[in-house]
């Protein structure tokens, strides 16, 4: 693939809809590979390749140097996970996931509750599902989770620099 005619948009969209579920890249494959490119062009297209292709490897690194910067605090590391786990709620087949499981598991202690977290119906127009859907969290518009857990996190990281 020519990562140099790939967009930033459509890099996001790609990490929007590929699976997380994956396991990460080896270290010494991550690690050992580097070599300073010569060019800004060569630069972005290596960024946006290895973006994609080491995605779970950079989550884990960040949210790794994340705790680890904030381990002395305890407030902090709830604020850096929120953040991850945000980050995370972008991803479409990891909220639907989530919510399935959070779902799932409401039910077998609150049946009425969980009848409450179904997502709405999905409109159909001339006979196709609309290609763009909304992501439902919990029954909930995804942004709904998005907007509060990006709210208490950059709380919390607002309470640690001040």
């Amino acid at each position: 693939m020519d990562w140099g005619n790939v967009t930033a948009e459509d890099l996001i969209d790609a990490l929007r809809e590929v699976d997380w579920s994956s396991p990460p890249r080896p270290l010494s494959e991550f690690f050992s590979r580097f070599t300073v490119p010569r060019s800004s062009s060569k630069w972005n297209s290596r960024l946006k390749c290895n973006l994609y292709y080491y995605r779970t490897n950079y989550f884990i690194l960040i949210v790794s140097v994340l705790i680890l910067g904030f381990l002395r605090r305890p407030l902090a590391i709830v604020a850096a996970l929120l953040t991850a786990l945000n980050i995370a709620f972008l991803n479409d087949s990891f909220a639907g996931t989530f919510s399935e499981k959070v779902t799932r598991t409401v039910r077998q202690f609150s049946p009425h509750l969980a009848a409450k977290m179904r997502p709405p119906l999905t409109p159909v127009i001339r006979g196709r599902p609309s290609s763009k859907r909304a992501i439902y969290i919990c029954g909930r518009p995804r942004w709904v989770f998005v907007l509060i857990f990006s709210s208490v996190s950059s709380f919390g990281l607002f309470l640690l620099v001040s």
